[in-house]
């Protein structure tokens, strides 16, 4: 990955969380991701104890506040989700462009939080419940060293070469 560096080639995370799980909407999503010349580098299934949602979601509290936080935190301990760490030029921008607005009635159609998932925030708030909005996904390059440095060992991570990097780098 190391000539890579100079294109902007990067890693980041990516969490499809337990209602994407639940809903049958794993594949459709990764489609996704994969269509946009990201490579999938690494990838696990996972309970999340109380003790790795905190290192997860280490500052949640901090910023938002610590009902927001238990909120969170026991929406991701519910269920299993699917961790990926994805590869390719400017790759936590172009995940998050994919996956749109952290809200859904705010993310714009085409992205995966605009088609699938439907709750407003108007609703999480008065319901009290986590916003089901399908992944969660690094926002920017220093969080997702973090993050797929907490989820993935170096031996999770894999190095190959896929179509799209031999016809475009």
């Amino acid at each position: 990955m190391s000539d890579s560096l100079d294109l902007g080639v990067e890693r980041t995370l990516v969490l499809l969380k337990p209602d994407a799980l639940a809903r049958g909407l794993a594949g459709r999503i990764i489609t996704r991701f994969e269509d946009a010349a990201l490579k999938i580098v690494g990838v696990k299934m996972k309970h999340m104890d109380a003790e790795f949602t905190r290192k997860h979601y280490f500052d949640l509290e901090d910023r938002a506040g610590a009902e927001i936080y238990n909120c969170t935190a026991g929406f991701m301990q519910s269920a299993p989700v699917l961790a990926l760490a994805l590869e390719g030029v400017d790759a936590v921008a172009k995940v998050r462009k994919i996956i749109g607005s952290t809200f859904p009635d705010q993310a714009a159609p085409g992205t995966v939080r605009g088609d699938f998932a439907h709750q407003t925030k108007a609703s999480s708030e008065v319901s009290g419940k986590a916003v089901m909005n399908l992944v969660h996904a690094s926002g920017n390059s220093e969080e997702a060293k973090y993050e797929v440095e907490l989820w993935f060992d170096a031996s999770e991570q894999f190095e190959y070469e896929t179509l799209a990097e031999k016809f475009a780098y």
